[in-house]
């Protein structure tokens, strides 16, 4: 029996990995991951009957193929996430947790489903996923002072921006070596104090890249959108879902947009619906090809230049409050 761990490349995907792994540990287990926007992950998974598959913070719909072939095999799946899944099969070994809901994520459905042992990762987890107020109310339930949790918001969003790239060459860490390193931790405190070369690359870094694009000034900037556009550099493919996340931050009532130039002459695009109403990126993202996500949260991985001004007229559509 092979036991394969798939995951999305994270701060979400890591840290319900490692809240699992602390509860059931299991050294030999294959992983694999990849960049944050690289979600078709089943198909690389070569299982057969017997063998068992845990899934985690990846689309069920965009993996659907590849996991109904492992049921019919007779693979056990336990596949837990908080995206668009559409209909689950009904046949064979699936294990299902997946709740869309916009105000939970991956780890806070794992920390659910672990009854809390693993508190401090799933914290480390949500707000990675910038999902601050869940966080931060799950931390205040576990004792955390104000010190604590802001550490723990810190290292979440760091492991979230290492998690973006065109391919892993762009990311400071694989997250499989990631992941290798994390695990052994019981809580994200004792990472940050055996590990502090990788802590401090992973912050420098992320200071670094979002002063470049702090710099950046919108393309487009109405009272219910603002779209911003980055070049096509290494530091902008790192930088696009964290930037998009502090827009949403800084500006609660407007949705967001982040354009990256692209190696393949088009964008890749981070939406970020208002933060005070989570809904809707994910349906406006699935109106294109390679698009996909959740309520709150979502992107393209590839839109055309010629389907840019379509995009916009479906994102001010999509947002419009009068």
């Amino acid at each position: 029996m092979t036991q394969y761990d798939v995951f999305n490349g994270d701060a979400d995907g890591l840290c319900a990995l490692i809240q699992m792994r602390l509860a059931e540990p299991m050294e030999d287990a294959v992983p694999v991951t990849g960049v944050k926007r690289d979600i078709s992950l089943l198909k690389r998974v070569e299982a057969v009957s017997g063998d068992r598959v845990l899934v985690l913070d990846i689309s069920l719909d965009k993996n659907r193929a590849p996991l109904e072939g492992m049921l019919r095999r007779g693979v056990s799946v336990t596949y837990i996430d908080h995206h668009f899944a559409g209909e689950l099969p009904t046949e064979g070994g699936l294990d299902a947790l997946i709740d869309p809901d916009p105000h939970t994520c991956t780890s806070l459905l794992v920390n659910q489903r672990l009854e809390g042992q693993f508190a401090h990762w799933a914290v480390v987890g949500a707000f990675g996923d910038n999902m601050n107020r869940p966080a931060t109310e799950l931390a205040a339930q576990v004792g955390l002072s104000e010190a604590e949790t802001a550490t723990l918001k810190e290292l979440g969003v760091c492991l979230n921006y290492n998690g973006y790239g065109t391919s892993l060459e762009d990311l400071h860490f694989d997250p499989a070596f990631l992941y290798e390193k994390l695990h052994h931790y019981g809580t994200p405190f004792a990472f940050i104090e055996g590990e502090p070369e990788i802590y401090r690359q992973l912050l420098d870094g992320y200071r670094e890249d979002m002063a470049r694009a702090g710099a950046v000034a919108a393309r487009l900037a109405e009272p219910d959108i603002a779209v911003f556009e980055l070049p096509d550099e290494v530091w902008a493919c790192r930088i696009s879902g964290v930037f998009g996340n502090r827009l949403a931050n800084a500006h609660p009532e407007r949705a967001h947009a982040v354009l990256t130039h692209n190696r393949d002459g088009g964008y890749t695009v981070s939406v970020r619906a208002p933060a005070v109403r989570k809904e809707k990126a994910d349906e406006l993202c699935r109106q294109f090809p390679t698009g996909g996500g959740r309520q709150g949260a979502a992107g393209i991985n590839h839109l055309p230049p010629e389907a840019l001004d379509g995009f916009i007229a479906a994102f001010r559509e999509t947002y419009r409050t009068a």
